[in-house]
């Protein structure tokens, strides 16, 4: 083989490589950003729960404005998502959602916290 086709291999070669590379970090950022959305998703839907356990009146099991003793239900406290955990007061509940991918960091997981009110939930990423 001439010094001109050889050049050209390891030209493709490198290429290809380059390719493969890119291609792994599409996958990774896109994976991290999947879990992420399921997660604030979850965490929306459990705080809907907590917010339903507010209105409710105390004869029908709720909370009759208040978030005392309200928990999160044992069939959403572990999905395929991620795990969830729950601080609560009287006027508000903070729920912290920690994901199965790895966050931006590279070293710890996808992490999202909720904050629940009577009227509104907040979320902000951690992670």
């Amino acid at each position: 083989m001439g010094q001109q086709q050889l050049l050209l291999i390891v030209l493709g070669v490198i290429i290809v490589g380059i390719a493969i590379v890119v291609g792994i970090n599409i996958a990774t950022t896109s994976a991290q950003s999947s879990n992420r959305d399921a997660v604030i998703s979850d965490l929306n839907t459990i705080g809907n729960y907590a917010q339903q356990h507010y209105r409710k009146p105390t004869s029908m099991g709720g909370g009759s404005n208040t978030f005392t003793g309200w928990t999160i239900p044992p069939a959403i406290d572990t999905t395929g998502n991620g795990t969830y955990t729950t601080t609560v007061a009287a006027q508000t509940v903070t729920l912290v959602g920690l994901g199965n991918e790895i966050g931006n960091d590279g070293s710890a997981k996808v992490k999202a916290t909720a904050t629940i009110t009577p009227t509104k939930i907040t979320t902000t990423i951690n992670n």
